[in-house]
């Protein structure tokens, strides 16, 4: 039963995190992407305002946007191979009765 529920939360997570890092770079919900303080204080800090310069560029918002389509096909291959991969994790602790 653990190991249903651990694929099932990884699943979850997967599809969460994927759908976060697709729309967060794109959408003002989340707020503006490269206007926050932490990264304005990281660049001011280091003196290097290319760092905010660089995150805010569309090739940063694709890779992050790439990482998000990742974890969704992530989770959709967890989903066909579920079976499989909780009879792996069950290998792994065979002192816990089925």
């Amino acid at each position: 039963m653990v190991e249903r529920l651990t694929v099932i939360f990884f699943i979850i997570l997967c599809l969460l995190l994927g759908m976060y890092l697709i729309l967060s770079p794109w959408d003002a919900l989340f707020g503006p992407w490269a206007d926050n303080y932490l990264l304005a204080y990281v660049a001011d800090r280091s003196g290097m305002p290319s760092i905010q310069r660089a995150i805010a560029s569309t090739w940063f918002r694709g890779a992050v946007t790439g990482l998000g389509v990742l974890n969704i096909i992530i989770a959709v291959w967890e989903m066909f191979s579920f079976n499989k991969t909780v009879a792996m994790l069950h290998k792994l602790n065979p002192t816990d009765p089925k």
